[in-house]
């Protein structure tokens, strides 16, 4: 029974991402990191090394992914963008290689400022 539910699930969030628009998927990327870093930085926290490696390698996917969706030709902000998600590319690794919960948590705070910012600008968009 438990299979078929988890099999269910699963489909159902497959099509929540193959039918979201562009502005949807981002927010989704931001808090699947957000989701994967409390999880690293729990893991941490309590020694947890496999877990903890598990979750900061999928908050770097993440990131990876974010980065190589940067339009880097509008300009500095595009720019800059890129350059912010490459820091935090670089401190996830860092944490992971230290197991450093204090900068999980730094990745995750910009994280969380990032999809604030994000989910602002999409209702901007939306009310003009």
């Amino acid at each position: 029974m438990y299979r078929a539910q988890a099999h269910a699930y699963q489909a159902y969030q497959q099509n929540q991402v193959m039918t979201a628009p562009p502005e949807k998927l981002v927010a989704m990327l931001y808090e699947g990191a957000v989701r994967f870093l409390t999880q690293a930085a729990n893991a941490c926290r309590e020694r947890k090394i496999e877990e903890t490696h598990r979750n900061l390698v999928k908050a770097q996917a993440i990131v990876a992914e974010l980065m190589g969706n940067v339009n880097r030709d509008t300009g500095e902000i595009g720019e800059n963008l890129f350059l912010l998600y490459d820091y935090m590319h670089r401190r996830l690794v860092e944490a992971n290689l230290r197991k450093d919960p204090k900068i999980i948590e730094e990745v995750k705070e910009m994280m969380i400022s990032l999809k604030e910012t994000w989910l602002e600008a999409i209702q901007l968009a939306k009310s003009k």
